[in-house]
């Protein structure tokens, strides 16, 4: 399951946090121009986040989402996937994103974000010292590539993300097969009641990575389902909170000073 129409990320606005929030277009190495969403902060820690949505791409959830990382200081850009192949701008209830996903395509996919991290370390993305990335689903997949992408971050982030790639649908680049290139540690968050993930690939995962000496820390939450860092599961706000305190430490421990 992704995220609603109606999901927003369970995190508390803080007054006065964010300075500064907007859609815009970011132009990837290919010259396409593709929606964006970014977010600066009033108090910047010198970490910047590119938010990998999930396959519903530049969601409402994941705006939401970049604000709330503003606000804790750490300036956010989240990307949309679909600009070579939507016929709109539309990321609500009436987007087929089911039959988009199969037309987007590795290498383009890497180029969008790699934008996102140019952008953030711009002047005018706040010119982060170090760079981090979170996705969600899809896009936890998409995160965990990103410590073996070349780009220098500083830690990759994973919600639900498949540690052995996509169950269903066209052949991607699995993060098992690129273990041994990640060169930045990684934080995966999973709810153990997530049925496309089950615990024997969170192990296969957390092994393969302890084998080629890399630095992962992961957490299941029991009971929790796929997408359980969502407002409307309430019964998982404990779950929510501990995600969030543990993305939140993630950060601090491995940005620049």
């Amino acid at each position: 399951m992704c995220v609603d129409n109606d999901s927003r990320p369970p995190l508390a606005p803080i007054a006065g946090g964010s300075m500064d929030a907007r859609d815009f277009r970011l132009t990837s190495s290919d010259g396409t121009k593709f929606m964006a969403y970014a977010a600066r902060s009033t108090r910047p820690t010198g970490a910047g986040m590119v938010v990998i949505p999930d396959v519903r791409g530049l969601h409402s959830y994941y705006k939401a989402l970049a604000v709330r990382f503003a606000e804790v200081g750490v300036d956010a850009v989240a990307v949309d996937f679909f600009a070579r192949t939507a016929p709109g701008d539309d990321r609500g209830d009436s987007f087929d994103f089911m039959s988009q996903i199969p037309l987007t395509k590795p290498e383009t996919l890497q180029a969008d974000i790699a934008a996102a991290a140019a952008y953030l370390r711009s002047d005018e993305g706040g010119a982060t010292r170090s760079l981090f990335s979170v996705g969600f689903c899809f896009g936890g997949a998409l995160s965990y590539l990103q410590a073996a992408s070349g780009l220098g971050y500083g830690g990759v982030i994973g919600f639900y993300g498949w540690p052995l790639g996509l169950r269903r649908g066209p052949d991607r680049p699995k993060p098992i097969d690129a273990v041994s290139r990640l060169a930045c540690p990684v934080l995966s968050l999973f709810g153990g009641a997530d049925e496309g993930i089950p615990q024997s690939a969170v192990n296969e995962f957390d092994a393969a990575c302890k084998r080629a000496g890399k630095s992962h820390d992961f957490v299941v939450y029991p009971g929790a389902p796929h997408s359980f860092f969502d407002r409307k599961q309430t019964e998982f706000v404990d779950a929510s909170a501990d995600a969030w305190r543990r993305v939140r430490e993630f950060v601090a421990k491995h940005t620049k000073r």
